[in-house]
Formats: C-alpha cells, structure tokens, sequence
C-alpha cells in the first residue's frame, strides 16, 4: 500500500483527497503547513506527496527544496497559481509534476499513479515501450512491426531526457538548455518541431498521443 503525504490547509480539500485516495487503497497523511510537511516526510519517508504552494508557513519552493534535499520523493505540485512561471519555477525546484486548481479526481489519480510507476533513482525502464515501438537505450536503436526506426542525434537527445523521467513533466527549457545548451532556452518552436517528428515516428495516432505528451506552456513527459 503506498503512503501518499497531502500538504495542504484547505480542511475541505484535505477530506476531498483524503477520502479519494483511501477508497482506492491509498495510506493518507497530511499537513496543514510546510514545517509540519517536512517533519512528517523526515519521519514516514512517504511513496508521494501531494503539496500545495500557499501555506502559511513556508513557501512552497521553499518546501519543495526541503524535500529534495533528502529524498527523491516524487512530488505532484496542486495550486491556484497558474502562472507559467510558476509552474517553471516549481518543476526547476524539483517538483515532478503540477496541477492547477480546481482539478480533475480523476487526472490527479493519473498522474499520481504515473509518478509513483516511476522506478527508484529516476531511472528508465530497460526498453521502454512508445505505441508499437520499443527503444533500447544501450544499442541507441528504435525497432517498430517495420523494422528499424531511424531518429536524428538531436531527436535521440530529446527522446533520452524524456525516457529518464517516466512520468514526470520535464520543463521545456531544461531540454532546450541540455539539448541545444545555455542561451537556447527561449527556443520552444525548436522543440514543437522535434515533438511532432518524434510522434510521427513513434505513436500510433500522431495527433493524439499516448507515450509522448505535451503539456502547453510548461514542457513534456514520457508516459510509459
């Protein structure tokens, strides 16, 4: 049974998560503000922490450094600040993911269940699965019901960063800054071109994908 940590002093919000999560099987803590978070995630080591930003103490980058500082934790961000650069700010920080309130039970379930897919260390599985194609990481090969896949080093250097955080939201300008290097981060049409090439090559419905998602604004993840 995985322990999921609600940081979060909204009392309706809290019975709402709380109630969702145990009736699927999840063990729910929570706190009611930063101190009482990082306390808590020191003494139980939870599998995931659901964390809002306004609380009353501490900041909750502040918070999300904290945690960072001691655990790989994954931790799923749920705010009413929709900001962009907040959202940046928030994944930079070491969130892996981030919800604008009001949200949908049932996304927040999903991704929930994707970070907590992730294996340990952040680490890809050996040969992740995209729609009818399996990559091997160590052969740098693609093979699909065709055969082989050709991708370009740039698209295998995008394809790499995504597949090393399964389920995580991996901001846009983190890959420009580590693909095309420091300067390049304002460049997300590059990123928009190599996305569709990817998705052309990869997923069975281009237009809708399953394995290669954007979020608008923020950045992208690998969906195992």
């Amino acid at each position: 049974m995985s322990e999921i940590l609600i940081v979060d002093d909204e009392p309706a919000l809290l019975r709402t998560l709380r109630i969702n999560l145990s009736a699927r099987r999840y063990a729910v803590r929570t706190a009611a503000s930063g101190g009482e978070a990082l306390d808590r995630a020191a003494r139980t080591a939870p599998d995931a922490v659901l964390l809002d930003l306004g609380l009353p103490d501490l900041d909750g980058m502040e918070v999300i450094r904290g945690l960072r500082s001691r655990s790989a934790v994954p931790i799923i961000v749920l705010s009413g600040r929709s900001d962009a650069a907040d959202k940046v700010g928030a994944l930079d920080a070491g969130a892996d993911d981030y919800l604008t309130k009001p949200f949908l039970m049932e996304e927040l379930l999903a991704r929930l269940r994707a970070v907590l897919r992730r294996p340990p260390g952040g680490l890809a599985p050996p040969a992740p699965v995209i729609g009818d194609h399996t990559v091997d990481l160590a052969a740098t090969t693609v093979t699909g019901p065709g055969g082989p896949v050709r991708l370009t080093p740039t698209e295998w250097r995008i394809l790499i960063l995504l597949l090393a955080h399964p389920g995580r939201l991996v901001p846009g300008r983190q890959i420009l800054r580590e693909v095309w290097g420091p300067g390049q981060e304002d460049r997300g049409n590059y990123l928009r071109v190599y996305l569709a090439g990817l998705r052309r090559k990869l997923e069975r419905d281009p237009g809708r994908p399953r394995h290669l998602i954007t979020e608008p604004g923020i950045g992208y993840r690998y969906e195992p």
